[in-house]
């Protein structure tokens, strides 16, 4: 543990629960209109893993449709509306893990909370972005969000487990309004989202 790790838990408590409140009629709205447009429930609820590898439940927005072969919605890019592509692209389906972060099961800065299938695909080096807090956002979403490559994100996991300091947290959360601002990144080359990690890359 660094030092610095407490001083970042108090910043999560009190940034976190200011901006869990200031956002909740935003979050309201959000709501009526996700329950509308995509039906219920209107959170997509997934266990992942956090701090060194437990367990707990991820509250976003939902952004898909419900899976039903009879009207052909299948496929990610198939269940994907241009609303559930509006929150995604603006970020606004992340803001009740909010939530996740007042309770600690998250930080608003770190490494993105995975798949739990991924755990045992992990290197030992994968295996440190789980060192710290996961993150609303992080060091790898600055750097290309879904636009880099598995590899490059797990490097800059590292990377920002390595040197987490108040500095690079400010620089990441100015880095993802401006990423946010632009819509970057939303996205890898011929996926809604990002392929899924089968595994170290061998070479």
């Amino acid at each position: 543990m660094k030092p610095y790790d407490l001083v970042k838990r108090g910043i999560d408590v009190v940034v976190g629960s200011v901006a869990l409140i200031l956002s909740a009629p935003l979050q309201g709205v959000l709501a009526l209109i996700v329950r509308r447009k995509l039906g219920s429930p209107v959170l997509f609820r997934q266990p992942r893993p956090g701090k060194d590898g437990e367990i707990f439940e991820l509250a976003k927005f939902r952004t898909m449709l419900e899976p039903d072969e009879s009207r052909g919605l299948v496929t990610d890019e198939q269940r994907m509306t241009a609303f559930g592509s509006f929150l995604r692209s603006t970020s606004l389906d992340e803001l009740p893990s909010l939530w996740n972060v007042v309770k600690g099961d998250m930080s608003l800065v770190g490494p993105r909370p995975l798949l739990v299938d991924y755990l045992d695909r992990y290197t030992s080096e994968h295996a440190r972005r789980h060192e710290v807090r996961p993150g609303v956002t992080g060091l790898a979403q600055v750097s290309g969000r879904n636009a880099i490559t598995w590899d490059e994100k797990f490097a800059k996991d590292i990377e920002y487990v390595d040197n987490r300091s108040l500095r690079l947290d400010l620089a990441v959360i100015w880095r993802t309004f401006a990423q946010v601002a632009r819509r970057d990144g939303i996205s890898a080359s011929g996926d809604v989202t990002m392929p899924e990690f089968m595994g170290p890359t061998r070479g």
